[in-house]
């Protein structure tokens, strides 16, 4: 499993940008395929603005390559397991993944 932005898949970089990008709020309807994170199309972004709070993007958002927080290795090695389905909602604290909700179909 890579540990560093450099050695994501191209896919996985786009998306831990987005992270960093929205910094609080939440994806919705986030599309998993072959492992990877499906961004286009778009999945349903809510952004939170927190009044006197950090609303802007992360610092870390330019870059070029950094160790990954355990939440974002922990995710996508939900990825790797999932291999294709849909994350129903989750949730991004601090430009990292923090919770998320997924319908599991019964087997």
């Amino acid at each position: 499993m890579a540990h560093s932005w450099a050695s994501l898949t191209p896919q996985r970089r786009q998306f831990v940008r987005e992270l960093q990008r929205i910094n609080f709020g939440r994806l919705e309807a986030l599309h998993v395929r072959d492992g990877q994170p499906v961004l286009s199309p778009s999945p349903g972004i809510v952004r939170e603005h927190k009044f006197a709070g950090e609303n802007g993007p992360r610092p870390e958002l330019h870059s070029m390559d950094f160790s990954l927080k355990q939440q974002v290795v922990e995710l996508f090695a939900f990825f790797d397991e999932l291999q294709n389905g849909i994350i129903d909602v989750l949730e991004i604290k601090h430009g990292l993944p923090f919770r998320m909700i997924v319908t599991e179909v019964p087997a």
